[in-house]
């Protein structure tokens, strides 16, 4: 299986990458391709990068600035995987690069604080939602208000 996970720097994107671990440590067999969108060129960053080269020079070093959190979990896991950094609308590109790529399964994170929060999901999420012709999943990041998961709870009372 192979698992796309955007990854734009945040611990929301984080939490995708540590959930696919975790599944991975469950027995999952897959690849990972960590994908990071960088947006179009705005008409300022034109005007103070000419270049064209320099301006995609700079772009993918951003990409791959946001992909460093992601490497380094898996890194540490001790999981292979590749980078891409692209240019373009984020659901757009990321749907793209899944079909060109051949991913199984696209896994991103979102927030899971509130109803609100729950029904308008990011405008990058619902579209890759409704464009992707794989299974997508929604990550939720922990709410601060959520119990702390029954191995912690252990660990604690054994620590008494």
């Amino acid at each position: 299986m192979r698992i796309l996970l955007p990854i734009d720097g945040s611990d929301l994107s984080l939490d995708a990458v540590r959930h696919v671990l975790r599944l991975a440590g469950a027995g999952l067999q897959a690849s990972f391709l960590l994908v990071n969108v960088q947006e179009p060129t705005h008409l300022y960053e034109v005007l103070m990068l000419r270049d064209p080269e320099a301006r995609a020079a700079a772009a993918r070093e951003a990409g791959e600035h946001a992909l460093q959190g992601a490497q380094a979990l898996l890194d540490a896991a001790g999981y292979g995987y590749e980078i891409e950094v692209a240019t373009g609308d984020p659901a757009t590109s990321l749907v793209d690069v899944a079909e060109r790529e051949g991913c199984d399964a696209i896994v991103m994170g979102s927030f899971g604080h509130g109803a609100l929060s729950e029904a308008l999901l990011g405008s990058v999420t619902q579209a890759v939602l409704s464009r992707a012709n794989v299974p997508v999943t929604i990550v939720k990041h922990p709410s601060l208000e959520e119990p702390p998961p029954p191995a912690a709870l252990d660990e604690g009372a054994a620590e008494e």
